[in-house]
């Protein structure tokens, strides 16, 4: 398992340096996080300050969403199956890098302009500031920039597969990755996956990956789950991507296999589920990659933290939080949060999840209406947030930096 560099985001300065060499610049350090919490039931998304627990906007949204923040966190899209349409909302967070420092700017969080739509969107994918969003219904992914998308510009460009089915498409700078639906019966899981040009056109051959479900990116490397193992996936922004496969290990049970993934940040490794009752430690650079978890009951939400990184997060149907440290492999630590959440019953029912800020855990319990928040540091449960309805999915968006008087 390798560090790596967390690449920060660069800016400009806003004012020139003339003006800094005639007024001495007073920085003070600032912190800022938000919640996102879509609801389950009705079709809203609210704004909350993650510290005072306060709603700081509530946005009408057309459908219950799915929600997922960027990788610069500026930008949070709220992808409505059910409406057959994806809004993106400004999160107010925004940071200028400096080099040695990075200036934070909080603003209102706001709806941006514009919508991206088809029949029925799934999957979300964030990579080298594009926006992958895949339309199942179409076999069609409309890829925007982030960056335009704040601006209220999104120029689309399309990526078509042959046929409609469960897929995904990994921007890759200026190429990208798309599934390859499966031959027999697309609306069967993926057989595959095909590197194609910005103009979506196929380049070489596709790879194998039966039953293809679930991707993540951990530093450099991309990892598409498999039934046989995963591809892994590097390259740069210009570069034609290297696709390999690496095997589920001797070891492993049989008859399971990887379908969600997350990457962890700081420490270059994935962490997967395997079957209902396992998660596994995946170090694509080690020769026995997989490191299988065994939980006491069926997993319901898993997550890697990014502000701590040798820790992860998994929700169990018991009602508990168990924190894995992932150098070990292991569980360190359990806390009793809500009543038992079982995993019987619609895949969609509403069941906790779990996103992290910079002091807290915070857990959804959708049924009392609350989001726990446990301290990251004593892992002890430290407030509740009372949230109208049911909330449902939650990203955490914010950071530290410098706030300048005169810029």
């Amino acid at each position: 398992m390798r560090p790596f560099r967390h690449l920060m985001k660069t800016g400009a300065l806003a004012l020139g340096t003339a003006l800094v060499a005639l007024q001495p610049l007073h920085a003070e350090e600032e912190e800022a996080w938000r919640l996102f919490i879509a609801d389950h039931s009705e079709s809203v998304l609210r704004a909350l300050d993650a510290e005072k627990g306060e709603v700081l906007e509530t946005f009408q949204l057309k459908a219950p969403a799915r929600i997922y923040a960027t990788e610069s966190k500026e930008t949070v899209f709220a992808v409505q199956y059910d409406a057959n349409t994806v809004t993106a909302f400004s999160t107010g967070i925004h940071f200028d890098d400096h080099g040695d420092h990075a200036d934070l700017e909080v603003t209102a969080p706001r709806a941006l302009e514009g919508s991206v739509d088809g029949e029925r969107p799934v999957h979300f994918v964030a990579h080298f500031g594009e926006i992958a969003l895949f339309f199942d219904g179409e076999g069609v992914a409309r890829l925007v920039s982030e960056k335009a998308v704040s601006e209220g510009k999104p120029d689309i460009r399309e990526v078509r597969t042959s046929a409609p089915h469960h897929g995904v498409v990994i921007p890759y700078g200026a190429h990208a990755i798309a599934t390859v639906p499966n031959s027999k019966d697309p609306s069967e899981l993926p057989e595959g996956v095909q590197v194609v040009d910005a103009k979506g056109a196929a380049i070489g051959e596709p790879a194998a990956c039966p039953g293809l479900h679930g991707e993540a990116t951990s530093g450099n490397i991309t990892a598409i789950a498999c039934d046989t193992g995963l591809l892994l996936i590097t390259g740069g922004r210009n570069d034609l991507p290297e696709i390999r496969h690496i095997a589920y290990t001797d070891g492993l049970p049989e008859d399971l296999k990887v379908s969600t993934l997350a990457g962890g940040k700081a420490l270059q490794y994935f962490l997967g589920n395997f079957g209902k009752s396992n998660l596994v430690l995946i170090d694509p650079e080690d020769e026995d990659a997989f490191r299988l978890i065994e939980l006491p009951v069926r997993a319901v939400h898993f997550v890697v933290d990014p502000v701590r990184p040798k820790f992860a997060y998994v929700f169990t149907e018991d009602g508990k939080l168990n924190r894995i440290n992932v150098l070990s492999g292991k569980i360190d630590q359990s806390l009793e949060l809500t009543a038992p959440y079982s995993m019987d019953g619609h895949w969609s029912d509403p069941r906790p999840r779990i996103a992290v800020t910079h002091d807290e855990i915070m857990v959804t319990d959708p049924l009392k209406s609350v989001v726990h928040a446990i301290d990251a540091a004593s892992f002890e449960k430290a407030r509740d947030i009372a949230v109208e309805g049911k909330p449902y999915n939650i990203v955490a968006v914010g950071g530290s930096g410098e706030s300048h008087e005169n810029h």
